[in-house]
């Protein structure tokens, strides 16, 4: 209902639809997501690659690597400053493993499907790119991270979509803002840390991040502005309160 609230142009899943990658989780997880009167964009999760359901996952939600492509009308183009969003879901899990890595193999894929310079570009995978606080030991980093971060450098990636840790943090990396999400339909958090979905609204100016909690509070956490990209790498705000909600130290 929150989320048919905001009427979004598109509803991002990071990973971990199911449990164990049974088909009756994903059954499960496919009819709870009809709800939802958006274009999806699903990527599998470690949990779903398990006991081969990465099966099941092509079967209810189509390819593990994929491309969207939203396109604005002149009007929105300008009012927007971007002529549409290029968004790549990828598929990072390993079978039974709760490791990840997109390899090699995919990066040529990767830099082709971006074909609209103008556009902003989005990247959407289960394993995080780069440490989250309040996470424990970072061997789920994917294995290929550093790799995976100069080709996005290179293709000048607006935006990459997380998830995995169930903790929410954002890292601005090389003018490429990196947003992790918590986990909205479980009580597997860390320490004080709530359950979370997170909220991207984007203008010409900015890219802002609100996290929701389940009491209804939404709580701006992020503020990364768009105006050119040498003052997008310098220009990166974590908001005090933010961090104070999650217990994490405070300049």
């Amino acid at each position: 209902v929150r989320i048919g609230r905001l009427q979004p142009d598109l509803v991002v899943v990071a990973g971990d639809l199911t449990a164990g990658g049974y088909v009756w989780e994903y059954e499960q997880a496919a009819a709870a997501l009809e709800s939802v009167e958006a274009p999806l964009v699903v990527a599998p999760g470690n949990h779903d690659a398990r006991n081969v359901g990465y099966i099941h996952f092509e079967q209810w939600f189509g390819e593990r690597f994929q491309c969207h492509r939203l396109e604005f009308d002149d009007e929105r183009a300008q009012r927007l400053a971007t002529t549409g969003v290029t968004v790549l879901s990828l598929d990072s899990s390993e079978p039974d493993l709760d490791t990840g890595r997109i390899g090699r193999e995919w990066y040529d894929w990767i830099r082709q499907q971006f074909q609209h310079p103008d556009d902003l570009k989005v990247l959407v995978l289960h394993h995080h790119l780069v440490a989250i606080p309040g996470t424990g030991r970072e061997s789920n980093v994917i294995e290929d991270a550093g790799d995976v971060l100069a080709v996005l450098t290179e293709l000048g990636v607006d935006l990459a979509l997380t998830g995995h840790k169930h903790v929410p943090f954002f890292w601005g990396l090389n003018g490429m803002l990196v947003s992790n999400c918590g986990t909205a339909a479980t009580r597997r958090v860390r320490g004080t840390v709530r359950p979370s979905w997170n909220e991207l609204r984007i203008d010409a100016s900015a890219i802002r991040v609100f996290v929701h909690y389940p009491d209804g509070e939404r709580q701006l956490a992020v503020i990364r502005s768009r105006a050119t990209r040498e003052i997008v790498r310098e220009s990166f705000t974590v908001t005090q309160a933010f961090f104070s909600s999650n217990h994490l130290p405070v300049d």
